[in-house]
């Protein structure tokens, strides 16, 4: 497999961007994204303006008390000290000031987005994205029902009592597709680990704010979030979150990478919509299940290990009979940590759309740089940033509702797909 190369400007520390700010502009100008890239540039003008005054300042200070423990008059010795108290207070000035401008500029730092790989396709909105490949056909027949219809018919969804309970945007889901739920659950879970040999990992879904910073959710994505201001715990709306952070600060041997790994979360996000989209069923809603697969590697494997987690992506397709594409994401809809990103799109007949259910991302050395993750090739090397990639494998509820849609029965029924079986508890078919 031809690998991509790694692009340098991965790298979004201060000093990459100060020696290569027009690859930046470039970047936020490919991203169709605002950055504050002027206000970083000037500020960081200031603040080593401010470093090499108090740096000489502190050279003359030591040059003085060297002259001062040498003055043998006290005369001569108080008259040192006095022309030292105005650099010494000059100091003290300076101090604050050049914390505070290093604070910003951190701040500012952490407000420009990862650059896209040379190999991501330069684009201003998702209507750039394009196909790279496609499995089965869009299947459409006229006596078809979308999931919220089909759902409620066989009694396994209850948008009725999820709104009582919760809300807008929330429902039940009962009997059998409760169970069929936690069969995908627990499917997808078996693939990766005894197929593709991921490690399973069951993290927290409440956090510490660091590790949404470390991760790349803030400060970017802070309205999108569910967060308990009481204890400082943040509700994940990701399992990447607490993955991405579980090596957080450690330096690891080169030999054990890659480590790979899948873990199912519960997640909670704020759906922020347009009036009149995706407004009926489970498509979008504030709280839903997935299943992440989540790779450390080194800097010179990620372009291959980002076509790995592809596949076993979609290998969960394949294995469920489920008609899919993959999408080429431009820069334009390129998410915020992402270099590299494609989706993994199946057909869901019933709504007679593309639904995504995963989205697999190269984040190169980005979130890793954030959470001071590296590794060292062989004892005694200069530590390095390992490449993070992540991807649902898959997300729920879209991949419930493709299974109801495409298993669904012209009398009403949905045929549990055979890889479900298993998980199934004898239920063969859903029926009223």
């Amino acid at each position: 497999m031809s690998r991509v190369a790694c692009y340098p400007a991965a790298m979004l520390s201060l000093q990459f961007i100060r020696e290569h700010p027009d690859v930046v502009r470039r970047s936020l100008a490919d991203r169709q994204t605002p950055g504050p890239l002027d206000e970083i540039l000037a500020l960081d003008l200031r603040r080593r303006d401010l470093l090499s005054e108090t740096e000489r300042l502190r050279a003359e200070q030591n040059a003085a008390g060297k002259k001062i423990g040498a003055a043998k008059e006290p005369g001569e010795r108080q008259r040192l000290i006095d022309a030292m108290k105005g650099v010494s207070a000059r100091i003290d000035e300076l101090a604050p000031e050049l914390r505070k401008a290093e604070e910003r500029l951190q701040a500012l730092a952490l407000e420009i987005p990862n650059i896209p790989d040379p190999g991501t396709r330069v684009g201003e909105s998702e209507a750039d994205n394009v196909v790279r490949m496609q499995s089965g056909e869009e299947t459409r027949d006229d006596w078809r029902k979308p999931h919220w219809e089909l759902g409620e018919a066989l009694g396994i969804i209850d948008f009725e009592r999820g709104v009582k309970l919760s809300g807008s945007r929330f429902y039940l889901l009962r009997g059998a597709g409760a169970r069929m739920q936690r069969a995908l659950i627990a499917f997808m879970l078996a693939l990766h680990i005894d197929k593709h040999g991921y490690t399973e990992v069951y993290p927290p879904a409440l956090v510490k704010e660091e590790t949404m910073w470390h991760s790349g959710q803030l400060p970017k994505f802070r309205d999108n979030l569910y967060h308990d201001a009481e204890e400082d715990y943040w509700l994940v709306p990701t399992a990447e979150v607490p993955l991405t952070n579980m090596h957080g600060g450690e330096i690891l041997p080169g030999g054990a990478l890659p480590l790979h790994y899948v873990a199912y979360t519960p997640c909670f996000r704020r759906e922020k919509m347009s009036a009149g989209r995706d407004v009926r069923g489970i498509k979008r809603g504030h709280q839903f299940d997935k299943v992440e697969m989540y790779t450390f590697c080194a800097p010179e494997c990620s372009a291959d290990e980002l076509e790995a987690m592809l596949d076993d992506a979609i290998d969960v397709c394949r294995a469920l009979g489920l008609s899919y594409r993959v999408v080429e994401i431009c820069t334009g809809d390129l998410g915020f940590n992402a270099a590299r990103t494609y989706d993994v799109e199946v057909w869901s007949p019933g709504v007679g759309e593309w639904l995504e259910v995963s989205s697999v991302s190269n984040c190169t050395d980005f979130q890793a740089r954030r959470a001071n993750i590296r590794f060292r090739r062989e004892a005694g090397a200069r530590p390095e940033f390992v490449h993070t990639l992540n991807g649902s494998g898959l997300a729920l509820p879209r991949t419930m509702i493709a299974v109801m849609e495409n298993y669904q029965r012209p009398d009403g029924s949905v045929e549990v797909p055979e890889a479900l079986l298993p998980y199934m508890g004898g239920i063969g078919v859903i029926t009223p």
